[in-house]
């Protein structure tokens, strides 16, 4: 291994044991609750825009309550929009009054860091490469501006290494100004914005300089549909420490070249928006992010999922609720994902394994006609099986209606193993299987 990936590698150990995370998309878009792409979408001018930051004073506004619930969801890590695409701060930065400190005297990213660290969680900042308040970003020819051919910007001269300036000097303000930084999440490259046209090298050295230790995702020089050159037999030094699949789970994983697994995240929402978007009920079911979650990591994948308070710092109801369901789940079948890594099995019929060492788990989502066969282990691998949520022994499942497959193991949930039972949970039953 070369020296890189041995550095990655130890970098991403802790985020690879802790597997699940909370981003958090907020700033000025939450109060058009049209979601965060809104000023792109309908191309709103900034000075139709920008009067926005006038009205933004989140009363509720409350990180603390932020934080405790990601810690109750059983998320490990949070990630906040210290700027989004609409260049609008949540952070007392010095090279523009475009910051919440203007807008409501409050340096919200500052509240935002103490309060995840309060509660021992990791925490992220996420910034916008794209900037569409800034002056000297590109307008009439880029692909999502809001003034996108807009015949007034036709023949405007700007200065993107002025642009790039600023951009390298708030990543600096935010990488020096809030203590220890544990992910830092640009988004994102796109066209002929890529790479060295933000001087990325210049950009990650100065970094790491400052936070040695922050993981970084991919997006220096990809977005949520690729994956950049993190992928390569020799990967750029600003690839980025994980792959940031977004609204998608790989179907095999995420492996470079040579085969080798590489650190990857999914990243998706609990709707279909990151911004408040009140109008937006496609919620998915707690059931389903919890067994996608178990997915992500049978896979050697991490998930963070989002929220997307509104405009005064709210977190509504149907949020809550789904983030209230994993955490339960997680309390008595944490230990199936935290430190769990792709068990490298076939994949069974019934669900999903992951793997902790010695411990395989089997995320069981459908039960079985009869005993549940164990496919992808042998006998003489098993030194015991139990219930992972309450401890409990399991029976084997071998009986006469097994004498066919008796290279298989099999398990029952009740008494007897020719009867059939329905999963103690429904969501997911998981097996704790210790081997041998």
């Amino acid at each position: 291994m070369n020296t890189n990936l041995q550095e990655r590698a130890k970098r991403v150990e802790w985020y690879m044991n802790d597997r699940f995370g909370m981003f958090i998309h907020w700033g000025l878009y939450s109060i058009v609750g049209r979601g965060e792409w809104v000023m792109s979408t309908e191309k709103i001018p900034l000075e139709k825009y920008t009067p926005y930051a006038d009205e933004f004073n989140p009363i509720h506004y409350d990180p603390k309550k932020w934080a405790k619930m990601a810690k109750d969801a059983g998320m490990k890590y949070v990630v906040l929009t210290a700027k989004h695409h609409d260049g609008f701060c949540l952070f007392d930065s010095k090279l523009t009054d475009y910051t919440s400190m203007t807008s409501c005297g409050r340096d919200l990213v500052r509240e935002f860091v103490d309060a995840v660290r309060g509660e021992g969680l990791k925490v992220g900042l996420y910034y916008s490469l794209l900037d569409w308040h800034h002056p000297d970003y590109p307008k009439y020819d880029d692909l999502n501006h809001p003034m996108r051919g807009n015949e007034a910007f036709k023949d405007e001269v700007i200065d993107f290494d002025n642009y790039l300036k600023y951009m390298h000097g708030q990543i600096e303000e935010l990488v020096t100004n809030y203590g220890k930084i544990d992910i830092l999440w640009f988004d994102y490259s796109y066209e002929n914005l890529r790479g060295e046209a933000w001087k990325a090298t210049e950009l990650v050295r100065m970094v790491r300089k400052h936070q040695p230790d922050v993981i970084i995702d991919n997006r220096l020089e990809t977005s949520g549909e690729g994956f950049g050159s993190i992928v390569n037999e020799i990967p750029e030094e600003f690839c980025g420490d994980f792959a940031s699949p977004e609204q998608i789970i790989p179907p095999e994983g995420i492996r470079n070249v040579l085969g080798q697994p590489v650190p990857w995240e999914l990243c998706t929402t609990i709707n279909n928006n990151w911004g408040y978007n009140p109008s937006d009920l496609l919620y998915k079911p707690s059931a389903l992010l919890i067994r996608k979650l178990v997915e992500c990591v049978s896979k050697g994948g991490n998930m963070i999922l989002n929220i997307g308070p509104n405009g005064l710092g709210s977190v509504d109801e149907k949020s809550c609720k789904v983030l209230e369901d994993m955490g339960h789940w997680l309390d008595k079948n944490g230990q199936s994902i935290y430190g769990c890594n792709n068990a490298n099995r076939p994949k069974p019929e019934w669900g999903w394994y992951t793997q902790n060492g010695k411990k395989l788990y089997a995320h069981v989502l459908e039960a079985p006609i009869g005993p549940l066969a164990l496919t992808g282990i042998s006998k003489d691998e098993i030194k015991s099986i139990r219930r992972l949520a309450d401890g409990v022994e399991m029976k084997q499942g071998d009986s006469w209606i097994t004498k066919s497959y008796e290279h298989i193991p099999f398990v029952s949930f009740g008494d007897l193993p020719h009867f059939s039972y329905p999963l103690p949970d429904p969501v997911d039953t998981v097996i704790e299987i210790t081997l041998k």
